[in-house]
Formats: C-alpha cells, sequence, structure tokens
C-alpha cells in the first residue's frame, strides 16, 4: 500500500465471498456494507463472489512445491491475480460446522503455490515493504462461542503464505439468511466502519 500511496494511485481492495448463495445471502450484505465503507474512504473495490465450481479443488499434484504455479486452468488464475495485485483483501464465508465454505475452502488450498513459493522456493510473494492487509468476515446461523475458531486458525496462516498481515475479523452469529444481518443496525454500522478504517489506517 506504502508504493501505491507513493505513485499517487487509490488503494485497491478485493473481496472474495465463498457463500454458494454468491451475492444474495448474509455474507455478501456484510461483505458490502465493508466495501462500501471502504468505496466512502476514496478507494476502489471488488466484489468477487464463489458461488459454483469457477474454482477446481487442489488434486495435490505438488507441481507448486517444484515451481510456485498451479497449473490447473479455471477462474483461480484470474482470481489470484486480481488477489495479488491488491492494497487490502478481504476473505468472507459463511461458517460451516465450524469453518469456511467449500467454495472458499478450494480457493484457500489452491494457494498452496504461494506458500510452496515462500517456504519451499525462497521465492518473493509480494513486492518488499508492500505493508498489505487482510481481513476475515464471517456470519454464521449457531451461536456456540467456539463457532469460528477453526477458520480463525486458518486465516491466520493463509494471510501469513500471501505476506499479509492478519489485520482483523468481523464475526457474527445468530446470522442466516440475508435479512437477518441488516436487521443489525449494530452490526450494519460495525461492516461500514470497518471499510472506512481499513483504508484511513493505511493513507
Amino acid at each position: 500500500m506504502e508504493s501505491r500511496r507513493r505513485e499517487g494511485k487509490r488503494m485497491k481492495i478485493v473481496c472474495i465471498v465463498g457463500s454458494p448463495r454468491g451475492t444474495k445471502g448474509a455474507t455478501a450484505a456484510l461483505a458490502g456494507l465493508v466495501l462500501s465503507g471502504a468505496q466512502s474512504a476514496g478507494t476502489t473495490a471488488e466484489m468477487i463472489a464463489l458461488k459454483g465450481g469457477e474454482v477446481k479443488p487442489c488434486r495435490a499434484c505438488d507441481t507448486c512445491h517444484a515451481k510456485g504455479i498451479c497449473p490447473q486452468k479455471d477462474k483461480f488464475n484470474e482470481i489470484k491475480d486480481k488477489v495479488m495485485e491488491a492494497d487490502g483483501l478481504i476473505l468472507a464465508t459463511p461458517n460451516y460446522i465450524f469453518h469456511v465454505s467449500a467454495q472458499l475452502k478450494a480457493f484457500i488450498d489452491r494457494c498452496q503455490a504461494f506458500w510452496a513459493r515462500k517456504y519451499l522456493l525462497h521465492q518473493p510473494v509480494a513486492p518488499p515493504g508492500a505493508g498489505r492487509k487482510g481481513v476475515f468476515l464471517a456470519v454464521g446461523g449457531s451461536r456456540g462461542a467456539k463457532n469460528f475458531d477453526g477458520a480463525l486458525l486458518t486465516m491466520k496462516y493463509f494471510f501469513d503464505a500471501l505476506d499479509r498481515t492478519f489485520d482483523r475479523a468481523l464475526l457474527y452469529r445468530g446470522v442466516d439468511g440475508k435479512g437477518e444481518i441488516l436487521r443489525h443496525p449494530a452490526a450494519m454500522a460495525e461492516a461500514y466502519e470497518l471499510g472506512k478504517r481499513i483504508v484511513g489506517e493505511s493513507s
């Protein structure tokens, strides 16, 4: 983000929504509020919804361990390019059995190539001093205290593999349908303000 500011370019945020409901569920509604807040603070923002089979699962071929790239040809290649160009990255998901959705997990697993590049091949993943952040959003119908523990651990290591600082997480329990998150004014305000803070803290 520092280099982009020096060049006078606008900060860019990409949000990947891993809900099978696409842009019509509670997850996308929450993500949209965060992105609206970010846009109000002067950044560009894009939401990418993974609702179908656009990103295939990892095949465990280990090609990435040798070459640092995934050989599969699908939408992952387009998405990962946008992710690597973004200053801020947001992952958003519904909570499925104490973890992320299958759609988002497929994307995360395919990012093994970045881990391999960083830790096996010792190649750069991000520009030096980029100061890039990662944010996690999750909603779940259950109210269990440990609902998000599994997903949070995954986020810690996922963002590290992409040379991003795991900046913060916004987690909401007791939320299932889209209408439910929109009936929580405090949650809506918190999400909107988070978007503004992501930009403000990086400017």
